[in-house]
Formats: structure tokens, C-alpha cells, sequence
């Protein structure tokens, strides 16, 4: 059991393990160079600033990567611990730095994947890591209590151990989090050539995915730079995307008119960037609560939409949930509903099949019948299905 614990640099990662571990009950030494920031961790409830009198069970090592091996080095030097790990978004260049300082089994590395964008002791928070993933990347030297204590300090934490090679993370980070961070900041740059007119229409979007930008840069110069060949690595796919990208636009706004190959290169990424984020996303479990959003344009001809509802029927939708809705120039009907999931696949194959144009998207809500503006009472609004098949035999 860890019973004495001490956390060197108070920022914001290492007063939040102080804060997680002290009402564990642990008793908790904070460390830093700076000592107005130790206290201002002390003051939160922390731990106490001040270094221990004899060795502690765990040391956590909280300082930027190129500063770990130094430090470890130094604490392990005065006998700081029993055990030691870090916090570092970078693995494999502590343990090169380390070189043979880590022999005696007495150091995991570490890495748990929770953060803010603000930084420092003042934005600590006890909960930062719970219910998140905590990298943890022993080498075949770590012996098995430095590793017990690691990952008894990843379970008091509240997060969830995850062992990996040190070189296997850096990738997995490099494409996860160091490499958008730099996407982020590069499109926040382009936000200081806005006029006070532009930047006013900033919206929701725009902040999401800046948001990280706002990261303190001096630590971030020092993760970038500590695994720089995995987040080169990255960028370069990243920037073979955008130029195609570019070309695409540049071809398409030449002469104004979208090219077929151009628009095509433009709607494909847009379509793997989708699916991307749907690899992140938890995706709903199969059942009856999972269903998909159609909508189908069914042309003026006799039948077509009675048909449509025959098809649908059989493939779990109730009639009475399908809606429709009546252009104004009267070009046809678009219908609108959601099927199952485990059925929407040969659904809308059938669907296309047939010769119908399908698209996903919510279904809109039904709204009732406004008073009549044209050739039909419904005109421009959404009704059942069923009813516009019985009132309009064209369709």
C-alpha cells in the first residue's frame, strides 16, 4: 500500500494527482523549484510543501519531458523514494536520457491521458483523471513492486492502467493529441489577421476545435520537440492531405465551375475525416433503440410512393412514422423516417435499387398541417405519408 507519496513539480498534473491521493489519505510532499507554486498546491489541499525525512513509497515525477531524466537522476541521488514514475506525454526519450539510471527496477514511466488547456496549480482538479486511460510503459528492468505501486496509484487516481511499449506510445500520442494540438494552433494563428468584424462571427465550432490551442507554449515546445520524428511522421500525411486538398479548390475555383475529379477529391476527404471520428466515437450497441435517419425524393409517377412504403414496411418501419413532404413547384415528394440499424443496410440498397435518391439525415419533426397557400392543404409542410399516397394518386 502506498502510505507516503511525493509529487515533484506542482503544475497542473502533479497538484492533481496531490489532490486525488490526499483524500485517499495519502500523506503527500510536494516538491517544486518554485516554492510559491509547492504552497499554492499546499493551500489547495494537496499535500504539504515541504520534502520528506526519509524515503517515500512513490515519488511521481511531474516536470516537462526533457526534464525527467534530470530530475529522477537527482531525486533518486538523495534517496527520494522507494519507488518512481512520471507523468511525461513523452516515453521513449526519458528512459534514452536515463540511459543506465534506471538498472535497479525502481522506475515505470508513465503518461496519463488527461489534461486542460490551462495550466499550473491553480487549475488542478482531484477528478482530472477519473474514468481515463493511464499509459503506463515498464521496461524489462522494472521490478514488480515500482510497477505495483504504479498502478496502484493509476487505480486511487481513479483512471484505467494501460501498458504499452514507451516507442508505441509516442506514435499513439503523436496522432492522438501532439499533432492536432499543432493543427489547432496553427489555424488559432490565422485568427490574429481577423478584422474586429470578422471575428465576431467566431461560433461554437471554431472554439471546439481551437480550444487546445490555448496550451501553455513553453511546455509544449518541450513535447513537441521531444518527439519530434513520430509528429513529423504525422504532419507529413497531414500535409500531403492538404495539398491535394488545395490543388482540388484551386482547380475548382479557376473558372468557378466544380470539376467532377476535384469535387470528388474534396467530398473524399470530408468523408474519411466522418469516418475518422466515427472510429472515436462509442458507437451505439445494436437494438431496437439504434436506428437510422432516411430521407427519399420519390418522382411524380403512379404508385412510386406506395411502393416506397411497401419496401420500408418490410424492413421494420411502421407506415404511420414515415412523413412526407410536398415541394412547391410540386417536382415530386420527399420522404422522411428511421429504420432500424441491423436493417438499414439492405434497406437502402433496395432503395437505390429502385432508382430513388437517398440521403441520410435526421428526419424532421412532424408538424401539423398548415392553413391552405396553395394547390394543397400540406403544401411546404410535413405530413404522414400514407395520407399524401391516398389524396395524390400521381404519386
Amino acid at each position: 500500500m502506498i502510505r507516503t507519496l511525493a509529487v515533484v513539480g506542482t503544475g497542473l498534473i502533479g497538484t492533481s494527482v496531490g489532490l486525488a491521493m490526499s483524500r485517499q489519505g495519502v500523506t503527500v510532499h510536494l516538491v517544486d523549484r518554485d516554492a510559491s507554486a509547492a504552497r499554492t498546491a499546499a493551500a489547495l489541499g494537496a499535500g504539504v510543501a515541504d520534502s520528506p525525512t526519509g524515503p517515500v513509497d512513490l515519488a511521481v515525477i511531474a516536470v516537462p519531458p526533457r526534464a525527467v531524466a534530470g530530475v529522477l537522476a537527482e531525486q533518486r541521488a538523495r534517496g527520494l523514494a522507494r519507488s518512481y514514475t512520471d507523468v511525461a506525454s513523452v516515453k521513449a526519450l526519458p528512459v534514452r536520457e536515463a540511459g543506465d539510471g534506471t538498472p535497479d527496477g525502481t522506475y515505470v514511466g508513465g503518461h496519463p491521458m488527461a489534461g486542460r488547456e490551462r495550466s499550473g496549480p491553480l487549475a488542478a482538479r482531484a477528478d482530472l483523471f477519473q474514468g481515463r486511460p493511464w499509459v503506463l510503459t515498464p521496461s524489462p528492468h522494472t521490478s514488480r513492486t515500482a510497477l505495483n505501486h504504479a498502478l496502484e496509484l493509476v487505480a486511487r487516481c481513479g483512471a484505467t492502467p494501460l501498458v504499452m511499449d514507451g516507442e508505441a506510445h509516442d506514435r499513439a500520442v503523436a496522432l492522438t493529441s501532439h499533432a492536432p494540438h499543432v493543427v489547432a494552433s496553427l489555424l488559432a494563428a490565422r485568427l490574429q489577421h481577423g478584422t474586429p468584424d470578422v471575428l465576431r462571427l467566431v461560433g461554437q465550432g471554431l472554439r471546439d476545435t481551437t480550444r487546445i490551442a490555448a496550451g501553455d507554449p513553453h511546455l509544449w515546445t518541450d513535447i513537441l520537440c521531444s518527439n519530434a520524428a513520430p509528429v513529423l511522421q504525422v504532419l507529413r500525411e497531414v500535409e500531403r492531405d492538404l495539398a491535394g486538398l488545395c490543388t482540388a479548390l484551386e482547380d475548382i475555383g479557376r473558372d468557378g465551375e466544380p470539376k467532377a475529379a476535384s469535387r470528388h477529391h474534396v467530398r473524399d476527404l470530408l468523408e474519411r475525416g466522418a469516418a475518422g471520428l466515427r472510429a472515436v466515437r462509442p458507437s451505439p450497441a445494436p437494438g431496437p433503440a439504434a436506428r437510422q435517419p432516411f430521407r427519399v425524393t420519390v418522382a411524380e409517377r403512379p404508385g412510386e410512393l406506395t411502393r416506397l412504403l411497401d419496401i420500408v414496411v418490410e424492413h421494420g418501419v411502421d407506415a404511420h412514422e414515415v412523413t412526407a413532404r410536398i415541394a412547391p413547384e410540386n417536382v415530386g415528394v420527399t420522404a422522411e423516417f428511421t429504420a432500424p440499424a441491423d436493417t438499414a443496410g439492405e434497406l437502402r440498397r433496395r432503395l437505390v435499387e429502385r432508382g430513388w435518391h437517398v440521403e441520410d439525415g435526421s428526419a424532421r419533426p412532424y408538424r401539423r398541417p398548415q392553413p391552405s397557400r396553395g394547390t394543397h392543404p400540406w403544401e411546404d409542410g410535413v405530413v404522414p405519408a400514407q395520407r399524401v399516397a391516398a389524396a395524390l394518386p400521381g404519386v
